[in-house]
């Protein structure tokens, strides 16, 4: 029987199954073309996404999603968000009764405004108990590269988020849980487009008290799209929430960042879009439908506000910082 199926070979899902692997685990990894399963059941490296990682034997790469998924207990879901659902119409089948669903991505549906659970459990059919979220201060290489990080396994079937937390557990990486579904995803999609913003003020030479202000003002829409949707503080205020948003802001290895960055210093869209080698930053479509979200709730989410406007509605990145600078002061 194997242990768990990763569907999804990108950084992300490619990390994860080594921590899987690492931790004791038998692992498929489901990745779209048969080439690169091929590649990584020869040389134990994903030469696209991870490069620099040596794979554990116990991955075993394929491009059948049924062979990924037969006997599978826990499946890891490591496709981009604005994806997931198609695929899951594909694989749904496929899946265990009792399976374990874990959600590795990070953003909201844009013609739903679902977040990635509700996803979940509306294709499959499955009891929400059985899904789960992974969420954290979490950079694929430096994972793959066994630095130390703690991460939140969020889900609201505690014996579920004990069981994964000990399947997660290695030397180099820490699972906490954490029965708050909603406030992981919560921060996990809104930190991506605060990345955005903190990437676009390093492009345009803007400073560390600059930095600063954007992780912080984004973590209050943090909270307050996450309070509104029913998200515990104290979620937003931990692994899951500022510890996700410093990451992504400031890591160089941040593909949202970078993407921002790339903006600030004058690139289009389109040469932004082509830097980036199809690695997908996903606040670039998550800032539309947290924005539609954050609306339907009333909220007041300006940097988001801010980033739409620069990805989607043509706006400069100096436009933006200056709708921002020129907003009514008020007590914090």
């Amino acid at each position: 029987m194997v242990d768990a199926a990763v569907l999804g070979a990108g950084a992300w899902g490619t990390a994860l199954a080594k921590v899987l692997a690492d931790a004791g685990n038998e692992v498929r990894l489901w990745t779209r073309r048969a080439e690169l399963a091929a590649e990584i059941n020869d040389t134990h490296r994903n030469p696209v996404y991870l490069g620099d990682a040596e794979l554990p034997a116990t991955i075993r790469a394929t491009s059948d999603p049924a062979e990924a998924l037969t006997g599978a207990c826990t499946v890891l879901l490591a496709v981009p968000a604005q994806t997931l659902r198609a695929n899951l119409v594909q694989w749904s089948p496929l899946i265990g009764d009792d399976a374990t669903l874990v959600s590795l991505a990070k953003g909201i549906e844009l013609d739903t405004l679902m977040r990635m659970s509700q996803v979940i459990v509306q294709v499959t059919g499955a009891d929400p108990l059985r899904v789960a979220v992974i969420s954290g201060p979490n950079l694929a290489s430096e994972i793959a590269d066994e630095q130390p990080a703690a991460t939140v396994v969020a889900c609201s079937d505690s014996g579920r988020a004990v069981a994964l937390q000990r399947a997660f557990s290695t030397g180099y990486f820490r699972p906490y849980t954490n029965a708050d579904v909603i406030g992981a995803e919560v921060g996990g999609a809104c930190k991506n487009v605060i990345a955005l913003a903190s990437g676009m003020a390093a492009g345009v030479g803007l400073g560390e008290n600059t930095a600063a202000a954007i992780i912080t003002r984004g973590l209050a829409e943090i909270m307050r799209l996450g309070i509104a949707l029913g998200a515990k503080p104290a979620t937003l205020a931990g692994l899951a929430g500022v510890g996700d948003l410093v990451a992504t802001c400031t890591s160089r290895h941040s593909r949202n960042r970078s993407f921002g960055e790339r903006l600030g210093q004058g690139g289009t869209m389109e040469s932004a879009l082509r830097a980036a080698e199809g690695h997908i930053a996903e606040g670039v479509t998550s800032c539309q439908s947290i924005l539609a979200l954050a609306d339907s709730y009333d909220v007041e989410m300006p940097l988001t506000d801010a980033v739409h406007r620069v990805c989607h509605k043509g706006a400069s990145v100096y436009e933006a910082v200056a709708l921002l600078l020129g907003r009514t002061t008020k007590a914090e």
